[in-house]
């Protein structure tokens, strides 16, 4: 048996529980601007969460809709679409994965995803 046309990790979990820790993380990763995990959540929540950031720079009633949508969470959707999108000036490579040594009970490997762009919350907030 092969692996064709099969994308993405299980993580050991079923569809709607792995849909909700994408979620959960690339909320966080909006709120935060940082996060530390595990470099395999790492490099797959950069997937979708890039994917976000373009919609959200395109701007518009319809991708913001998509953006609450996909995160449900309308405060995180407008935050990444008024405060930090207009602050990102690259077309593509928004985040960065950098490994974060091991974890202490499991020795699993950890990374820290991150914004490439610095990003000012507080210029963004009082624009708002």
């Amino acid at each position: 048996m092969h692996r064709h046309g099969y994308k993405g990790r299980k993580f050991g979990r079923e569809t709607d529980q792995r849909k909700a820790l994408k979620r959960g993380l690339m909320c966080s990763l909006v709120k935060y601007q940082s996060i530390t995990t595990t470099l395999a959540r790492a490099k797959e929540i950069r997937r979708e969460a890039e994917k976000l950031i373009t919609i959200a720079k395109k701007g518009g009633l319809a991708n913001r809709r998509i953006l609450i949508a996909r995160l449900d969470d309308i405060e995180t959707a407008d935050f990444l679409m008024d405060v930090i999108a207009p602050q990102i000036k690259r077309d593509s490579g928004y985040l960065r994965i950098e490994h974060a040594g091991y974890r202490k009970g499991d020795h699993s490997e950890m990374g820290t995803i991150s914004f490439v762009d610095d990003i000012d919350v507080e210029a963004g907030k009082e624009k708002k």
